[in-house]
């Protein structure tokens, strides 16, 4: 079987984000190792279960493009989406990681969040309708 364009881009997603995570986990561990309690800044240690979440999560994405009954546009377009989002929140994590100005971004959030977070959920769970409903449409219909 042939996999499709928007099937071999969605995986490569998924593997540049495990690719990622395995990084992460690095830095994470570099963190551990120094620190006198052995534990990484929570944003670290979140950056790095996200991104190891979201690398298996992807490949779900995949699976559900390639069985999907829409045209690759609508497949990349939804799936390309929820994938944004994943990375986007994973920069986040980085990024609060890196600056270690909060262990909670939502104690003291910065303008936009709230914004951010609509679109986040709006993205995330629409894309991946999207997905589900081609591949209801394809495969079970």
């Amino acid at each position: 079987m042939e996999l499709g364009a928007d099937t071999k881009f969605v995986l490569l997603a998924a593997g540049l984000i495990f690719l990622w995570a395995l990084v992460l986990g690095v830095w994470k561990y570099r963190q551990m190792a120094r620190a006198e309690d052995h534990l990484a800044h929570p944003y670290v240690d979140t950056a790095h279960r996200a991104a190891l979440l979201y690398s298996f999560a992807t490949l779900l994405l995949a699976a559900f493009v390639q069985f999907s009954g829409w045209n690759a546009i609508v497949n990349l377009l939804s799936a390309g989406a929820v994938v944004l989002f994943f990375v986007g929140a994973i920069g986040a994590y980085v990024h609060h990681g890196r600056r270690r100005e909060t262990d909670n971004q939502f104690r003291d959030p910065v303008r936009g969040t709230t914004a951010f977070m609509t679109a986040l959920i709006v993205a995330e769970i629409g894309g991946f309708a999207v997905l589900l409903l081609g591949f209801v449409r394809a495969q079970l219909l």
